[in-house]
């Protein structure tokens, strides 16, 4: 399992935290706002079709991963 969230602000710390007690975290996704749910959902599909286990492990990753045509335009 992972953790999605929209918390931009807390997780960094809750993240640091969490890993100063020695304990883990399969991977924390933070949902970017600008995109659509569609999109964020997009992003997520992605992440769970092409990733191996504990990839994203003890990591803070913000979406979007990739880049359309929208983000260049």
């Amino acid at each position: 399992f992972l953790l999605v969230t929209n918390n931009r602000k807390s997780m960094p710390v809750h993240l640091t935290d969490h890993i100063a007690q020695g304990r883990q975290v399969p991977g924390i996704f933070i949902l970017n706002p600008n995109l659509s749910i569609g999109r964020n959902l997009g992003e997520l599909i992605l992440i769970a079709e092409g990733s191996f286990d504990d990839e994203y492990q003890n990591q803070i990753v913000h979406l979007p991963l990739t880049r359309s045509r929208e983000d260049v335009d």
